[in-house]
């Protein structure tokens, strides 16, 4: 019998793919587990492999095309099994073919819920009736009145601005923060934090840094990679702030999952680094440029961006002194890190040098009262100011 070759949904968030290359074409053999197809969602790329062997035919969705989560894309028949559509399924059209029971059909075009914004939860992705009907109570926003397209542009001299589209990943960016800071509320803590201590531990480290084959250096640390390192520990120290906000409850991990926000064209990915913890300094270095990479090139697998407490947003590389963050859900914070400035502080009545920076905390009231959230960026303080109890 003909084995179904799906659009999986590879992101919680995710209701449509995108089929960016097809590896196979109809009629050709392939072995399980081997590439069929490249889909692209607004956070990446990835190759979808082959759930059974045999030979590959109705291949329905075309490259470029748009396809909802859990849509049969193409069929893989056995040996000598007639090559014709199965009787239980159709191809679909490229947006709108979608997988979902009878009754979980009739409940959305009774109520109006549009299946396609509903995530399914059955096998493989398919919208049962209990899925619609959690999508009928959920809280609907009213819609903010919103100028449009023609009318903005209405504003400015004909010729004076190029009209630059909007992706997917930019409209996921605007959603989510949308979202949050309508949702989420925010509070905001600041500390300047002293790096000379840090400066020269990172110095020391990097200069005795052992070398590879190659003869270069096996690893060479950043500010951000302590940085990394600082906030995980913190939040061992404070317990009460390594949460996030689950609804009806608050869940408070065990281990340090940290995010960071990597810049890329058109946006941003967060990726996560887990138990950071648990990791050398020059391990989270490593894994660190490795998710930027894999970030850059839109390359990351879920499970390297999903999950985790806190997030940290560092523009210092960019001259910027202090900012503020907005928080990413499921995230309970995220610690905006700015430039390392030479600044004269006072010392015993006389004026001293020191390279100085500006964190500031954005923390979710919901799940984070103030005194956690002061608690938290004083123990990330005392590990900056005190490079080596990252050491210990």
């Amino acid at each position: 019998m003909a084995v179904e070759v799906i659009l999986p949904r590879v992101d919680m968030d995710m209701a449509t793919g995108k089929i960016s290359k097809w590896h196979v074409k109809d009629g050709d053999r392939v072995t399980k587990g081997g590439a069929l197809f490249e889909i692209e969602t607004d956070k990446a790329a990835m190759e979808i492999e082959a759930p059974a062997s045999g030979i590959i035919r109705n291949i329905s969705a075309a490259e470029g095309s748009t396809v909802p989560v859990g849509s049969a894309v193409a069929f893989i028949y056995g040996e000598g099994e007639a090559a014709a559509l199965p009787a239980q399924a159709t191809p679909h059209p490229a947006v709108t073919g979608l997988r979902a029971t009878p009754l979980a059909r009739r409940l959305a075009k009774q109520s109006g819920v549009q299946l396609s914004a509903v995530n399914g939860s059955g096998p493989r992705g398919r919208v049962v009736a209990e899925d619609v009907r959690k999508a009928m109570v959920a809280p609907r926003e009213a819609p903010a009145p919103a100028q449009t397209d023609d009318s903005v542009q209405s504003l400015y001299q004909p010729g004076s601005f190029d009209v630059l589209p909007i992706d997917g990943m930019r409209r996921t960016i605007a959603q989510r923060l949308t979202l949050s800071k309508q949702t989420v509320p925010h509070f905001y803590l600041s500390v300047t934090a002293t790096l000379d201590k840090l400066l020269e531990a990172r110095q020391s480290l990097n200069t005795s840094a052992p070398v590879g084959e190659d003869k270069s250096p096996l690893w060479c640390l950043s500010i951000n990679d302590f940085v990394i390192k600082a906030m995980g520990l913190a939040l061992q120290r404070v317990p009460q702030a390594n949460v996030t906000w689950a609804g009806n409850a608050i869940l408070q991990h065990r281990v340090s999952d940290v995010g960071v926000a990597v810049a890329v064209e058109g946006g941003l990915f967060t990726p996560v680094l887990r138990a950071v913890e648990t990791k050398p300094l020059a391990v989270i270095s490593q894994e660190m440029k490795a998710l930027a990479a894999r970030a850059r090139a839109r390359k990351l697998q879920p499970s390297e961006y999903q999950g985790g407490t806190t997030a940290i947003s560092n523009l210092g590389m960019f001259g910027i002194e202090d900012f503020t963050a907005i928080i990413n859900p499921p995230h309970a914070s995220i610690l905006a890190v700015g430039a390392g400035l030479e600044r004269f502080v006072p010392v015993n009545g006389l004026p001293v040098l020191k390279t100085q920076m500006t964190c500031t905390l954005s923390c979710d009231h919901r799940a984070v009262d103030g005194a956690a959230g002061a608690q938290l960026l004083h123990a990330f303080r005392a590990f900056i100011e005190e490079p080596l109890l990252m050491l210990a």
